[in-house]
């Protein structure tokens, strides 16, 4: 039988506030930090998500999301659907409400996601990539039973991480870009749907690996796409297979356009975090500086956001190694 779903709203502004309230205690007001380059760049000011108690943005929608079960729901357990980060969310949150969590994770995911996840107490059960993307469009797992959270299609999911827009604007109100790496999509809709509603001037720009861009397709095509020539990369937390239409309806309003970065770019941006600011970032987490370095979101001041930092130590020195 079809699952029913909520139909797709927009963020308000009032229901961020709430969450801001709601997971104070759960996650990190994370700092912003400027990158310094000199003034031959883009002034880049990077929202370091590393930070987070699971190093990754995820825990501000899991937090969120889990807090607004209802008892029956919780009586259930929780499960969702993870390459590390959101399973890592999900996992703290509900171990913080004493509910039972179980992700299936794509099993190319990095050593250090899988350990943090089974330490959290979540039951793992790894699948291939395209395995776990058709559970996320049907929303279900042969075997795994219980309350199933949404990685980013999910109104509340999406309210927690749009608290990170409020930070930004009272941190840096004269941001003129902020650039968010697009995996799902939930990240961007929540910070681009707080920073619209204060300041509509603002520019909002994604930002995809060149392997795996679907939402850059879907804004060039007008429609949501399926990108057919994806491909695995060490960019493991971002990049979708396709954009789902329910996304493409949440974002398309919010988003002012995409940037496509090369692997080459992405290996750098990390490597310079690490030597300007001591900053370890995922792949993913640096999709948003490699975008701001092309000069294509301006001059700044942008918002860079890292949106996490969980990358095996001897993985990351082989990256920015090579």
């Amino acid at each position: 039988m079809p699952i029913e779903l909520e139909a797709v709203r927009p963020i308000e502004l009032a229901e961020v506030q709430d969450a801001r309230k709601r997971i104070a205690g759960t996650i990190l007001r994370t700092p912003l930090v400027r990158l310094e380059l000199g003034p031959a760049f883009p002034d880049i000011r990077l929202k370091l998500e590393n930070l987070q108690p699971i190093n990754a943005y995820k825990l501000r929608g899991a937090a969120n999301a889990v807090a607004l079960l209802s008892e029956s729901e919780r009586k259930r357990g929780v499960w969702t659907i993870s390459a590390g980060n959101a399973g890592q969310g999900v996992a703290y949150a509900a171990r913080q409400a004493g509910v039972p969590c179980a992700v299936v994770v794509i099993e190319t995911a990095p050593e250090s996601k899988i350990e943090r996840m089974r330490a959290l107490g979540a039951t793992l059960i790894p699948v291939p990539w395209d395995v776990a993307w058709k559970a996320l469009e049907e929303r279900s797992f042969p075997g795994v039973e219980g309350t199933f959270v949404h990685p980013f299609d999910d109104h509340n999911f999406i309210a927690g991480h749009a608290t990170m827009g409020l930070e930004i604007f009272e941190d840096a109100p004269d941001t003129a870009a902020v650039i968010a790496a697009i995996g799902g999509g939930g990240l961007i809709t929540g910070v681009g749907s707080v920073l619209k509603a204060l300041n509509p001037e603002i520019k909002v720009w994604g930002a995809e690996p060149e392997t795996a861009s679907p939402a850059a397709l879907s804004f060039a095509t007008g429609s949501p796409q399926v990108f057919k020539d994806w491909k695995p990369s060490f960019v493991d937390g971002a990049g979708g297979q396709s954009l789902f239409p329910r996304m493409w309806e949440r974002m398309k309003s919010v988003v002012d356009g995409y940037i496509v970065v090369s692997l080459d770019e992405t290996r750098k941006a990390m490597r310079l975090m690490a030597e300007k600011t001591r900053v370890i970032a995922e792949g993913a987490g640096a999709l948003s500086v490699a975008a701001a370095l092309t000069g294509r979101a301006g001059q700044g001041p942008i918002v860079a956001i890292v949106s996490g930092g969980n990358v095996d130590l001897k993985k990351f020195c082989e990256i920015i190694g090579s």
